[in-house]
């Protein structure tokens, strides 16, 4: 009988770890879609009033960096779930804190991208003849951009940097460096990373409407679904026949679309 309790002993002792593993991640992921949900309610009490239609006026840049980088935190943070929750599990011993400093240079990243497309707006806000407008080039400036977001799709580069996005384990193997800084650092190369994934999405919601909460929310799914979705060739040929599909109706039934 002691024989057998000491037997079964080490296999709960090797449980009980296990287990805590599981809550501890569970807690993350669920504290990062916290983190998201709290990012959509704020992001949506800041753009109050402020939707009107494609090339919105964007502020001056330290207003609009602020919110373009909780608008990625809202976006981002479901998708990246699971890279942050695995990244914790093999830091959690060696760097409690790594996870937070691999979210915050994810986001940093992407506060860069803001940064740039806040320059580049500025820059096409001061061609004269408003050329940016609905109904002049806006319409067909936004059907273009969804029409090469959705080209991008079947590109060499997109695939690559959809796999990076899709495959956590080989990234953080890949890309390993120890500590805090390396957390810092290893978050902002997968930040890169979800760049060279995502940015022809994200020009297509500046044509479309940046401080839009809907076209957010679209641009939001689409990203989900093409990096959580098990099947990487429907993850790649449904968001390309999406984006073609919503292309083609803004360039030939522009009514059709909000």
């Amino acid at each position: 009988m002691s024989t057998a309790t000491e037997s079964r002993a080490p296999g709960r002792g090797g449980l009980l770890p296990a287990f805590a593993a599981v809550r501890v991640r569970l807690g993350l992921v669920a504290l990062l879609f916290a983190a998201a949900a709290l990012a959509w309610w704020w992001t949506a009490d800041q753009m109050r009033g402020m939707d009107d239609g494609p090339w919105t006026a964007l502020g001056t840049l330290s207003w609009f960096v602020g919110v373009w980088v909780v608008m990625m935190a809202a976006m981002m943070l479901p998708s990246v779930a699971p890279t942050v929750a695995l990244y914790s599990r093999m830091t959690r011993r060696r760097s409690p804190v790594a996870p937070l400093a691999f979210t915050m240079g994810y986001l940093l990243a992407w506060a860069s991208v803001g940064a740039l497309a806040f320059a580049l707006a500025t820059i096409a806000g001061r061609v004269p003849g408003d050329f940016l407008a609905w109904d002049r080039g806006g319409r067909w400036i936004a059907g273009a951009s969804l029409l090469a977001a959705a080209v991008y799709e079947l590109t060499p580069l997109k695939d690559v940097c959809l796999g990076k996005c899709r495959s956590p384990l080989g990234f953080l193997l890949g890309s390993w460096r120890d500590g805090s800084i390396g957390g810092l650092q290893m978050g902002i190369r997968h930040g890169g990373w979800c760049i060279g994934c995502c940015w022809a999405l994200m020009v297509s919601l500046f044509a479309l409407g940046v401080m839009s909460l809907g076209w957010m929310a679209f641009v939001a799914a689409l990203i989900a679904f093409e990096k959580l979705i098990p099947s990487r060739r429907l993850a790649t040929y449904g968001t390309t026949a999406v984006l073609l599909t919503l292309g083609m109706l803004l360039l030939l039934a522009p009514d059709a679309v909000p």
